[in-house]
């Protein structure tokens, strides 16, 4: 507790405007924006929104050996646990208060996928919202940040 006490203390000395950004996203906590701040150094390691998710590992892979082995699709799973764990618990509460992240997930369900698959979607959504607005600098507006998400 005194540990990540400190660490909110250091990033919000040179981070705070990011953190307020980050939090101001539906369903983003200050521990996931101050873990996304730190392990992507002020978003300033990624240059899209893509080569973010798939460095977290939330990037559907598709498992295909020619014409004979067609495998179901999963997560990559190669990037840091944590963060991901911490955005598929963010997506729970996302698809409560988020608009566009609620869409997503209805959308998906109403297809017939699983739940868990939709969440794992509306977690990768989150990632993207996350970083158009912290490249952007602009506050979360359900309105706008679907166009600026498609990076």
């Amino acid at each position: 507790k005194r540990i990540e006490d400190r660490l909110l203390e250091l990033v919000k000395q040179d981070q705070q405007q990011q953190l307020t950004l980050l939090t101001s996203i539906p369903g983003i906590g200050i521990k996931t924006a101050l873990f996304l701040v730190v392990i992507t150094d002020g978003f300033t390691k990624f240059e899209k929104a893509s080569q973010l998710c798939s460095y977290v590992g939330i990037t559907p892979t598709i498992l295909e050996s020619g014409s004979s082995v067609r495998g179901r699709s999963r997560i990559s799973k190669v990037g840091n646990k944590k963060l991901r764990n911490l955005l598929f618990l963010c997506a729970f509460n996302a698809c409560k208060h988020n608009k566009g992240c609620r869409a997503i997930y209805e959308r998906i369900v109403a297809k017939g996928k699983s739940k868990k698959l939709a969440l794992i979607a509306v977690a990768n959504k989150l990632l993207k919202q996350a970083f158009a607005i912290a490249k952007s600098g602009l506050p979360y507006d359900e309105n706008y940040v679907s166009i600026l998400a498609k990076g």
